[in-house]
């Protein structure tokens, strides 16, 4: 199974385009984009779409740029992201990522992935996050998801994620990049689910190295 075979089948399966909730945060125009993107993704970790969507924009309706986060006192912080998953440790985090970019880089978040992995509670996953939502820059964002899928498909066979992101980057050509979290995330919450996956209705389903190894020897 080629990579153009793959986006084929993954387009087919969804039908109707939708989007993940850190697309839905990065639609909203303006220079703090990048920003809300950054604190979202780092509010994500463990937590639904659902309730980070909420947080954030609870979050971002009160302090709308890194000068004002930095700023802000921590009580107020944990109160307005309540809900999402560690919020007592998170609120600290963030303000200290505000402050950092406030003062290092003049407010601005860093547009380069060796520059974002310097932010504390920022990993692969949250930096390459800002990259592709933020910046529309060529980057692959893995997340349980996009492993799952990933090494299910046979495109890769890894077990940390940082080898799950370097096979990607070598099997779909760069220009299409920028749309494989979005794309791999909502697959994988309605068909190549975590338990239960929809193999019966999925166009992949004959190439797929699960379905030969895996469901057709319990039928």
């Amino acid at each position: 199974m080629d990579a153009q075979t793959v986006l084929k089948g993954v387009r087919s399966a969804l039908g109707e385009d939708s989007w993940t909730a850190l697309a839905e945060i990065s639609r909203d125009d303006g220079p703090e984009n990048p920003f809300k993107v950054l604190i979202g993704t780092i509010l994500s970790h463990r937590t639904r779409d659902e309730r980070t969507a909420e947080a954030t924009e609870r979050l971002f309706r009160r302090f709308r740029s890194a000068e004002e986060l930095a700023k802000a006192r921590q009580e107020e912080v944990m109160a307005l992201i309540r809900g999402v998953g560690f919020y007592r440790v998170k609120s600290p985090r963030i303000i200290e990522v505000a402050r950092i970019i406030k003062e290092r880089y003049g407010g601005r978040v860093p547009d380069t992935l060796e520059e974002l992995l310097k932010l504390p509670s920022v990993g692969r996953k949250t930096a390459n996050c800002v990259l592709v939502y933020g910046f529309r820059k060529e980057a692959i964002p893995v997340d349980t998801h996009v492993h799952r899928i990933a090494n299910r498909l046979g495109i890769v066979h890894t077990e940390e994620t940082e080898e799950t992101e370097a096979g990607l980057r070598g099997f779909f050509p760069k220009e299409d990049w920028i749309e494989i979290n979005d794309l791999f995330v909502r697959f994988g919450k309605t068909v190549c689910k975590p338990v239960g996956p929809r193999c019966r209705i999925c166009p992949l389903r004959e190439g797929c190295e699960y379905y030969e190894k895996v469901v057709k020897i319990k039928k």
